[in-house]
């Protein structure tokens, strides 16, 4: 579930190649374990399809003009999530929503190849903080995609962080998803001001979602076609996110009702300290379950 323009780029490729999509400079992967597309614009996974099967991932098909970021694959929340703020803000925090990374220019450095799948490095090409660096490690292959977004402070004081991997997944209808792996869970309600509750059983898509789910654990998405596995690395919060009929600008109706976002995240409910020298490590691991 991904436009057609940016599909087409990949209709006559055979390896890897680099073009232009949308003003945007985008990296096409068009192998034998499957296909994949990285934007260099916010170091973004848009397109992840293993050979045999659909996309994984969902990208509206109207995409803002520069400088708008991509709505759909993974964009990368850093070096905040949502619109926080902390007692220790600094001048990066400009409002912003979901922090700088997503609208920044990265660099692809590396991309390695083998026998079942490559690994691919990026780094901005600005600073996006004056304490924090980050870069991004991005695994695929014919059975699995793993996301890696690595902070490390190389300051001379401690920072607070939070962020999130926030994963646009393709799916037949959103009112028919159901997400296993969740029970019990504590969780904030952003449509009820936060308020805070516990799930109960199996959580069924029925409507508007915004929930921040207190947890670690790997959870199971079943769209009723196929059934996908979210796991994920250094996270503590589960965000799961659809608008149902309260759509961005940038969605079309006829499209909205084919995403359901699952985001490994640090949120308020585990916001990360970073020392001078440590490094924090936020992962994403979608696997067929």
């Amino acid at each position: 579930m991904i436009p057609d323009s940016l599909k087409q780029l990949l209709s006559h490729l055979d390896g890897q190649q680099q073009a232009s999509w949308q003003g945007r400079e985008v990296v096409l992967f068009n192998m034998a374990w499957g296909e994949m597309i990285i934007s260099l614009q916010g170091a973004q996974v848009l397109h992840f399809q293993p050979a045999g099967e659909d996309n994984w991932l969902w990208v509206t098909p109207t995409p803002q003009a520069l400088p708008g970021a991509i709505r759909g694959g993974i964009p990368l929340c850093w070096p905040w999530f949502a619109d926080e703020r902390y007692a220790d803000e600094s001048p990066e925090r400009n409002g912003a929503f979901h922090g700088l990374a997503r609208h920044a220019q990265w660099r692809l450095d590396a991309v390695d190849e083998h026998a079942e799948g490559i690994e691919a490095h990026l780094s901005p090409i600005e600073r996006l903080h004056s304490q924090l660096t980050a870069r991004v490690v991005i695994q695929a292959n014919a059975q699995r995609l793993n996301v890696e977004l690595i902070s490390e402070n190389i300051g001379d004081t401690p920072v607070k962080t939070s962020g999130a991997l926030h994963t646009y997944l393709a799916v037949s209808d959103a009112h028919q998803c159901r997400l296993e792996g969740l029970s019990g869970a504590r969780y904030l309600d952003k449509l009820r001001d936060f308020a805070e509750a516990e799930q109960q059983g199996t959580l069924a898509i029925r409507g508007a979602i915004d929930r921040i789910y207190h947890t670690n654990e790997a959870v199971v998405l079943n769209d009723g076609e196929r059934t996908l596995r979210i796991a994920k690395q250094s996270s503590d919060s589960t965000v799961v996110w659809h608008p149902d009929s309260k759509l961005p600008s940038d969605t079309p109706a006829d499209a909205g009702r084919h995403f359901l976002c699952v985001e490994a995240a640090n949120t308020r409910l585990d916001p990360v300290w970073l020392v001078p020298g440590a490094q924090h490590l936020l992962g994403t691991t979608l696997s067929r379950s």
